[in-house]
């Protein structure tokens, strides 16, 4: 139960007491897991504070944006999660595609800073982890050890990141800013793909007791935040746009595979509105799809592994496309170039042009394969599909320069503008789409096991208990417990009183 940060009793009091000291000292509250799900019930002192607060400083009150819920400004609070409506002149498909966007999150501008919150304060509030004393292991491709990073500087502990050393020059060029020393920069070998890599470097300093290591692929408190938070925030995005039409179905809920912490929002969906569960992985790597290898640049889903987290039994659809999709797309959006072609020759408003630029590498994979989806099943213009936008371009600039230079050696004018749209956006088949019925749900967790059970040493009953559907309802049960022990350290520090 510790090794996968399921405990909900306090289990050292000596460490507890550590902590409450720490946090009182750096004036840090801690949000409630219903907090983040509905920021409407942050107390009103605290939220009135937030107004003076930069979203991109580590502030403890900045803990309290860690939600969908923040404005366009990133100051303010949202009614409804920021997100865009993507029309069939953008995707080719009548059904209406809902991204939310995750740059709206503070200090990351990623949704991950979620996920390294849901994973690190159950620890703390059960007396597991000492920020006095350890040291906070974020193993990732680069969003989520980001978001590890911020939130460990907040409450007080070292932070350390763990990530390939092929990853985006402005993810390594944030950590630099906000490590406490650089050694505290851990680059691994290999690319997006290159996952085990990652865990074997983790299994080395997980001999040094002070490590903690915080393994997003297989920490539930990944899966629950999303859940909660991630789950419910798609579905008020999709309430919003069916007050506006009426008879609008939740068709299916599209998500790159990444960690598989963000599939959990399909849980709820599906539980809730029936939509399906798309799992989206790379063309180049197709690990889910046809148990392949290789490796990709769609920086945000890393593979060849299946995650512990992901139900894969509550999966319907697993969808492939070409990073050379998610590259070039990428220079069309963010490019004047590109915004004006769509502007100016397909008819897309100039504020929907303008937007695209909130969308990453994974999150334009998200689009595309959302689109293909659509396609697939033939939805019309009263299907929704929603789905993420991890991160947005701004956390991609020097991956641009790489791919004008792979993919456009002759320059980005208008006509390779057409060219790409036509190719990548409006020409993407139902090629490499697959529909998951008991059998092929059975293959993709039958190759978990070599990974978590011949590598990582779980428990093979562990490792079975996850085949059943009610494992996974069962696990909701710890967020209230989760937010029974955050309150009582609140109430242990005092901070909250002070504000």
């Amino acid at each position: 139960m510790t090794r996968l940060g399921l405990e909900t009793e306090i289990l050292d009091s000596r460490v507890l007491e550590r902590t409450a000291a720490r946090f009182r000292e750096a004036g840090v509250v801690l949000p409630t897991f219903a907090e983040i799900q509905d920021p409407a019930g942050i107390p009103p002192r605290i939220a009135a504070r937030l107004s003076q607060i930069d979203p991109d400083a580590p502030h403890p009150l900045n803990l309290f944006r860690v939600h969908w819920m923040n404005g366009a400004d990133r100051r303010t609070a949202a009614s409804v999660p920021e997100h865009l409506v993507l029309p069939e002149a953008l995707t080719g498909v009548p059904a209406k595609i809902v991204v939310l966007l995750g740059n709206r999150f503070p200090m990351i501008r990623a949704h991950k800073v979620l996920a390294a919150y849901g994973c690190l304060v159950p620890r703390l509030v059960t007396g597991q982890f000492d920020p006095t004393v350890h040291r906070a292991i974020w193993p990732s491709t680069g969003n989520y050890c980001r978001g590890g990073v911020a939130i460990s500087r907040i409450l007080g502990c070292r932070g350390v990141a763990v990530l390939p050393e092929r990853m985006s020059e402005e993810r390594f060029q944030w950590l630099e800013r906000w490590v406490a020393d650089p050694s505290d920069i851990i680059r691994t070998p290999g690319c997006e793909s290159n996952v085990k890599e990652i865990y074997d470097k983790c299994g080395e300093l997980d001999r040094d007791p002070a490590n903690v290591i915080f393994n997003q692929f297989c920490e539930f408190g990944n899966y629950l935040v999303h859940y909660t938070a991630t789950g419910r925030a798609l579905e008020k995005a999709f309430e919003a746009l069916a007050a506006r039409e009426r008879g609008l179905t939740l068709a299916a809920f599209v998500s790159a595979t990444g960690s598989a912490g963000t599939l959990a929002a399909g849980d709820y969906l599906k539980e809730r509105h029936g939509s399906r569960t798309v799992a989206v992985e790379a063309l180049e790597c197709p690990t889910l799809s046809e148990n392949g290898f290789g490796d990709h640049n769609i920086q945000g889903i890393g593979d060849k592994h299946v995650p512990y987290i992901h139900n894969v039994m509550a999966t319907d659809f697993v969808v492939a496309l070409s990073d050379a999709s998610t590259d070039s797309l990428g220079v069309l959006f963010d490019s004047e170039t590109g915004r004006a072609y769509l502007r100016d020759r397909r008819g897309i408003r100039p504020e929907l042009a303008s937007a695209l630029t909130s969308l990453g590498l994974s999150s334009i994979a998200n689009v595309l394969a959302a689109a293909k989806t659509a396609k697939y099943l033939g939805l019309g213009e009263k299907d929704v599909l929603v789905t993420v936008a991890t991160d947005g371009g701004e956390m991609y600039g020097s991956e641009r320069a790489k791919a004008l230079a792979k993919h456009f050696p002759r320059g980005f004018d208008a006509i390779a503008a057409a060219e790409t749209f036509g190719r990548h956006a409006l020409g993407a088949g139902t090629d490499h789409v697959f529909e998951l019925g008991t059998r092929e749900r059975n293959r993709i967790f039958n190759l978990g096991y070599f990974t978590w059970v011949e590598q990582q040493d779980v428990p093979l009953d562990e490792f079975e208990a996850r085949r059943r559907q009610g494992f996974w309802k069962d696990l909701r049960s710890l967020v209230p417990a989760w937010d029974e022990r955050i309150r009582e350290l609140n109430a242990r520090t005092g901070v909250a009183e002070k504000l």
